[in-house]
């Protein structure tokens, strides 16, 4: 998993589909998501992790660039 795209794929895997128009809100719901399957035990820390990197760093990039 190294882009965005990878991690829309991973939530999408478990039926989770997530767009509100607004890309700041859409990050953190995510994030949360990605929280919930892993306290649950659904995906592993590797790959939890890998994508809550990749969603805070296009966090940093949308907050920067607005």
């Amino acid at each position: 998993m190294d882009t965005f795209y990878d991690v829309l794929q991973l939530l999408k895997r478990y039926g989770i589909f997530i767009y509100t128009k607004d890309a700041v809100a859409d990050i953190e719901l995510m994030e949360f998501e990605l929280n919930e399957l892993k306290t649950s035990g659904v995906i592993d820390a590797n790959d939890y992790l890998k994508a809550i990197l990749i969603l805070r760093k296009r966090k940093s990039e949308f907050t920067k660039n607005n």
